[in-house]
């Protein structure tokens, strides 16, 4: 099967080259490489256009920035594998287990997988004990809602199969995108499986850019997408 890797960018100067060198020397032969550049101003667009855009099956390069959900709105709207997968700009996250998540959708178990900070022994970096806790009561409460047993709502690592996420009208613009695609993915019915993944988190003197708010509204997204 083909996967089709959605790459949103913004201002990730120090990090790029190296996300994209991992992802392409991951396990997974047939590729499909999508950045969206969402108005950096770092210097990363000019590395995109410079040196990268040969690299890669599609840079998109969008003239505002709107935040990490309206990137993958339009990187999911570009993608054309069978399966697609969400890879963050940063160094968080390993394509070397690209085949752990999308191995349940391969063996036809799996509409949607999402990989678990919080499950299984694999290495996770030690950071923020409050973002632990804030993690923790999000899919708490997602999971209330939604019906589901998730252990991390809010992780970057989610593979869809094709037909499914491009079925869905993404409206969140930030990191509002994790609670609502959440949301409709457990109202459709889709089957749902979590697996165990490595962690190697930043801080934000390393370029971390949630904050509180986004926790927030992560709150309000939970309600409004399950409810209404």
């Amino acid at each position: 099967m083909k996967l089709s890797v959605i790459i949103p960018c913004y201002n990730e100067l120090g990090t790029i080259e190296q996300v994209l060198h991992a992802v392409k020397t991951s396990p997974i032969q047939d590729l499909e490489i999508i950045i969206v550049d969402d108005c950096s101003t770092d210097g990363t667009t000019d590395i995109l256009c410079s040196r990268l855009e040969l690299e890669v099956d599609q840079i998109i390069y969008h003239k505002k920035n709107m935040g990490k959900g309206a990137a993958l709105r339009t990187g999911f709207a570009a993608a054309t594998g069978d399966i697609v997968i969400v890879q963050d700009a940063d160094l968080e996250y390993d394509p070397q287990e690209y085949p752990l998540m999308i191995k349940p959708i391969i063996d036809n178990k799996a509409d949607v997988v999402f990989g678990s900070r919080f499950q299984g022994g694999r290495p996770h970096r030690v950071v923020y004990y409050w973002h632990k806790v804030g993690n923790g009561f999000l899919t708490m409460l997602s999971n209330m809602f939604t019906n589901i047993n998730l252990t991390d709502m809010e992780t970057c690592y989610k593979a869809f199969r094709r037909e499914v996420i491009q079925s869905i009208r993404i409206r969140e613009n930030r990191f509002g995108f994790e609670p609502e695609i959440t949301a409709k993915v457990a109202k459709m019915g889709c089957r749902i499986y979590e697996v165990g993944i490595s962690y190697y988190g930043r801080t934000y003197k390393e370029g971390k850019k949630i904050s509180w708010k986004d926790g927030f509204r992560a709150i309000y997204c939970i309600i409004k997408y399950n409810l209404f």
